[in-house]
């Protein structure tokens, strides 16, 4: 049964007002939390009664991968240094949080026209002792939930149309509620949104000179969410508290941000508040899900507690 909470505003009711732009979730939730606030202590507790088998199946990929980086990104250095009497700590050089498996925090993008969420002003979000929207706002509470992974590679795949990892394919709503309804399984508030599109298993087929082609910086052709706005109302009607995927933006590249249905980006985070995570390595839990049957379970992730952080490594694991 749907716990849909009716206190808050359909897409459609999102109309603006003086101090919010159309199509924006400014002050609905009284905080800066964003959409993790659909993810309820309620949510939580029955997130985890779906826990069958306690098999926990991290969604991490390597922080060395994609090598070299993609989106201008940075490769970390990793330097050991040697304690007295033996052992080791480490650091890091050029560590990119968002290199790898990543969470977007609420700073990392700006809507071109109505800037960052809940209207904050730069200044707020660069404040050097309480920066606002910065991933250290889901970090004190961490992320956790049901997850329901969407097998969107499988599901064409047994449509005898499978998807080219390679192209700019874009995931429609129907889609979704096409490969939803294949699995036997239903979006409720608060869930955390896995899309499994094969995009990492496909990069790590590729060779040297492949992977050079896509490190140069520039943006290239992957899969991933349609960019108009009906994706948008979809994600938030649903009352999603996050969406991942396993391919490098969430949404389809190349991206355009000079138009206003060329970068979900620009209404997922400024607008709606929403978690977007991006590289989840989602290639042992779709295997676990299409051998057992059940594409759902609990989701946890504690990103890092960066004040003012624009984002983070992952940190997340799936529990069946």
């Amino acid at each position: 049964m749907s716990t849909r909470d009716t206190a808050v505003p359909a897409y459609a009711d999102l109309v603006g007002g003086l101090t919010c732009p159309p199509g924006a979730a400014w002050g609905v939730f009284g905080n800066d939390l964003g959409t993790l606030n659909f993810a309820t202590a309620e949510r939580v507790v029955a997130a985890a009664t779906l826990v069958r088998r306690g098999v926990t199946i991290p969604l991490n990929w390597s922080t060395t991968l994609p090598s070299p980086p993609i989106l201008g990104r940075r490769a970390p250095t990793h330097h050991r240094v040697e304690l007295d009497g033996g052992g080791f700590d480490d650091y890091y050089d050029s560590f990119y949080p968002q290199m790898s498996s990543q969470w977007d925090a609420l700073s990392h993008v700006e809507h071109p026209e109505f800037g960052f969420y809940q209207g904050r002003p730069l200044a707020d979000v660069l404040d050097p002792v309480f920066p606002a929207l910065g991933i250290d706002q889901w970090a004190t509470r961490g992320i956790a939930g049901r997850f329901v992974l969407a097998d969107v590679e499988g599901f064409l795949a047994g449509q005898g149309t499978p998807l080219d990892a390679a192209s700019a394919f874009a995931i429609t709503t129907d889609l979704l509620d096409d490969v939803l309804a294949a699995q036997d399984v239903a979006l409720d508030t608060g869930d955390i949104l896995l899309l499994n599109v094969g995009w990492i298993c496909w990069y790590e087929g590729l060779d040297e000179s492949g992977r050079a082609a896509l490190g140069t910086g520039d943006l290239f052709a992957a899969p991933g969410l349609d960019p108009r706005e009906e994706t948008a109302r979809w994600i938030w009607d649903h009352r999603l508290a996050a969406v991942a995927a396993d391919c490098p933006a969430l949404e389809r590249m190349p991206f355009d941000k000079s138009s206003a249905d060329g970068f979900l980006h620009a209404r997922l985070i400024p607008l709606l508040g929403l978690a977007v995570g991006e590289l989840f390595d989602l290639r042992a839990l779709t295997a676990d899900c299409r051998t057992d049957g059940v594409y759902e379970g609990l989701f946890c992730a504690a990103p890092l507690n960066t004040p003012g952080g624009a984002g983070s490594t992952a940190n997340a694991l799936a529990i069946k």
